[in-house]
């Protein structure tokens, strides 16, 4: 704001100074809401640690016991026990809101499923397979707790650097070039109202 554009009058002073009541107010609720975000932000970042180290167990062990199916099946045994699946996992996407941040909630259902749905027969393979098969229903649980939870984290993360932006702009430019302007106008209406009243004392003094 140019304090050369600003015009030195009271209309303007007491716009001003609403302006900077409005701005200081925003800022004080901008700068609670990035409080807020940065503590759910560890919060999920906690969360996000630990299904991280969950995903990593579950899929070594998934990676384990496919390797000891295909030495006991062989890799056509658990190819064709594979394929054998007809009913494949369907995912839904829904959204919750955090501190206004909208942010994605998962949900799958035919991940998990008993030893008769898995397509196979149970005669034709061995409890390897089962065992094979239900890590890696574990590790899909797995991928998709993560992906919720480091998505929700991403998310939380953009809001919080654009509410920092905003906390910034409001504290470093807005306000301080808002209380200049304000601090501006008053010196002049000061100034105006000592030459006002040194021009009414010399007319007196003329007509005196």
């Amino acid at each position: 704001m140019a304090l050369r554009d600003i015009k030195p009058t009271r209309s303007e002073l007491i716009a001003l100074k609403r302006r900077i009541k409005l701005s200081e107010r925003g800022y004080n609720i901008l700068k609670m809401k990035r409080d807020g975000l940065i503590l759910e932000f560890f919060k999920v970042l906690q969360q996000a640690k630990e299904s991280r180290g969950a995903l990593m167990e579950r899929y070594t062990h998934a990676m384990e016991m496919i390797a000891l199916a295909e030495t006991v099946e062989g890799a056509i045994g658990v190819k064709a026990a594979a394929f054998s699946t007809a009913d494949i996992p369907a995912i839904s996407v829904k959204s919750k809101n955090i501190m206004g941040v909208v942010v994605p909630e998962i949900e799958a259902s035919s991940v998990r499923k008993g030893v008769l749905d898995r397509g196979y027969g149970m005669l034709g393979t061995s409890a390897v397979i089962d065992e094979a098969a239900e890590a890696f229903e574990d590790l899909v649980e797995a991928i998709i707790e993560a992906a919720e939870i480091e998505t929700t984290m991403k998310r939380l993360l953009d809001e919080i650097e654009s509410t920092k932006r905003r906390v910034n702009a409001l504290e470093f430019k807005v306000i301080p070039e808002l209380t200049e302007a304000r601090d501006f106008i008053k010196m002049r209406l000061d100034e105006m109202e000592r030459e006002e009243l040194f021009r009414l004392k010399k007319i007196k003094a003329r007509s005196a």
